[in-house]
């Protein structure tokens, strides 16, 4: 692993993606990170259950070797929240339009804390045997709700190739908030249709965040359509 300028290890980078995404939607910033030296690495998220998505994150985390920052986008920032990240080996949270619950918060509660988000009337949902639903994104809907500055073909593959999430795992409870221990760094979407950015804005300020910067303009999809500003902040937390 490459070294630090400060002359320690440089921090191996987890990218975590949320709902209604896979892990190529990290590809722009994987790039930039790479190109920066930077060991990274996107994680895939099974988007089942809070807690159980969390255990498979720490799963993966327990197979790399030094320090970590981890990134959520999303529903993953519910993820990394829950993740076992209070270990030394995890240094810095960065939340990418993502959701940072408190104990007992839920990810579709804290969207719909403040006026805003159109999601709900976007998904499309399909029964599963144990009486749960996944939820999609409807395929026309897509590019409006997910990602309205991102170029309409590369908008319409990503619909295309979307994970659904099961829709207990937008219900279920946060744990214990990794925030309240480990710094954090919070990239907001300014014009977010799944979670609207005073959640996003109210999430950072009550978990600490060290640097808060708001993408004017960006959709939820702003990893995929403004990757700078996103590597930019995660240099900031890797230090």
């Amino acid at each position: 692993m490459a070294a630090h300028p400060s002359g320690g290890q440089k921090p191996t980078i987890v990218l975590v993606h949320g709902a209604f995404a896979d892990g190529s939607s990290w590809t722009p910033v994987l790039e930039r990170l790479q190109r920066r030296g930077y060991t990274a690495v996107a994680v895939a998220n099974p988007l089942r259950g809070v807690r159980s998505d969390a255990d498979a994150l720490d799963a993966r985390l327990a197979t790399i070797d030094g320090p970590v920052v981890l990134v959520g986008h999303s529903y993953g920032g519910a993820v990394i929240t829950n993740a076992k990240a209070r270990s030394p080996k995890v240094k810095a949270l960065v939340y990418v339009a993502a959701f940072a619950p408190a104990e007992g918060e839920a990810a579709a509660q804290l969207a719909a804390k403040y006026p805003g988000s159109t999601l709900g009337e976007t998904l499309a949902p399909v029964p599963l045997p144990d009486g749960s639903e996944d939820l999609y994104i409807k395929p026309s809907l897509f590019r409006q709700q997910f990602a309205a500055d991102v170029p309409a073909r590369q908008a319409a593959l990503m619909a295309s190739t979307q994970r659904p999430i099961r829709n207990v795992a937008l219900n279920e409870a946060s744990g214990e908030p990794a925030w309240a221990t480990v710094p954090s760094w919070f990239l907001l979407a300014g014009a977010d249709k799944n979670i609207p950015l005073r959640a996003q804005k109210f999430m950072a300020d009550r978990a600490g965040s060290r640097a808060t910067v708001t993408v004017e303009g960006a959709s939820h999809a702003v990893a995929v359509s403004r990757p700078d500003a996103v590597v930019t902040l995660i240099g900031r937390a890797a230090g």
